[in-house]
This record gives structure tokens, C-alpha cells and sequence, in this order.
């Protein structure tokens, strides 16, 4: 396991010394990870027990869990689509790609499928704005996505 932050940061508030940073709190990030991976999110009985663990508030924990899209404090579907909404992306025509995935699944985006088998999100920059409009499919990235992958994308998942 590696760490994040590799020294001890102690700033001054209200009088206070507050750490910061430090070997304990470099390793939060890749728990949360782990616990999404098993558990499919991360739920508040999951955070108040890394808060334990790590010795922390569980508002801490939760901040990080909230600050990173990638993490989630709700369940979701077996399969995540997310489309990327980068403006690359969005001059594409990723907006088109989000309005047939929402007609295929019959959700709206942020919604899950009634059987939990497909979310659908926006995200913002995955990192493939060369191959615009792109799509994150789970763990795999795929670009550029046009229209007609959009069964081609869902049949696979199925």
C-alpha cells in the first residue's frame, strides 16, 4: 500500500494545531476504494467504521467520499455508464449519446434501471477527450461512442 502523503502537515487554526496530513490519513482514499469495489458503495455504517479505524471524524470521511464522483454513498447498478460531459466531449455530441442511453434504459440520467442493472451518469473529464465523445462503461473506457454503439454497448452489458 502506498502512501498519499508522505509528511506530517500541522496548520494553526483558531489557536489550535490541526493535522492535516499524515501516514494514517494517506491511506483513507484507498479504503474507500476497496469498500466501494466489495460493497458496490459506501454506506454509513462503512464510514463510521473507517472513521474508527483510521481515528478520524466521520465527517472527514465523508467530505472525501462526497468530493470524489467516482465514490458514491448510494447503490448502484450493476453495470455504470458514465458519459463523459467535458466539453470536447459535449462538441461531439455527448449530449445525443446521454438522450439514447435514455431512451434504451428508460431512466433518466442519475437514475438506476428498475431490475439494478444499469445507472446512468455524467461525469466530467475521464481523460479521453481525443477520442470525444467518450464513455466510461464500468472499469472500461470507450471512444469515440456514437450513436449506434450505443446497442451495440448495451448488448454486451446484458
Amino acid at each position: 500500500m502506498g502512501k498519499f502523503c508522505s509528511m506530517k502537515k500541522v496548520v494553526k487554526k483558531d489557536g489550535k494545531e490541526v493535522v492535516v496530513c499524515d501516514d494514517i490519513r494517506s491511506y483513507l482514499l484507498e479504503e474507500l476504494q476497496e469498500i466501494q469495489e466489495k460493497e458496490g458503495f459506501i454506506s454509513d455504517e462503512n464510514m463510521q467504521k473507517t472513521a474508527d479505524k483510521f481515528k478520524i471524524h466521520p465527517v472527514e470521511v465523508y467530505s472525501v467520499v462526497t468530493f470524489y464522483s467516482f465514490l458514491t454513498i448510494e447503490k448502484k447498478g450493476r453495470n455504470v455508464i458514465r458519459v463523459s460531459s467535458c466539453m470536447p466531449c459535449e462538441m461531439k455530441g455527448s449530449e445525443g449519446i446521454v438522450e439514447v442511453f435514455e431512451k434504451k434504459l428508460g431512466i433518466k440520467c442519475g437514475e438506476t434501471t428498475d431490475d439494478g442493472n444499469f445507472t446512468l451518469e455524467k461525469t466530467s473529464c475521464i481523460g479521453m477527450c481525443d477520442k470525444a465523445p467518450a464513455v466510461l462503461v464500468n472499469d472500461e473506457l470507450v471512444g469515440p461512442v456514437e450513436i449506434g454503439d450505443v446497442d451495440k454497448i448495451l448488448d454486451r452489458l446484458k
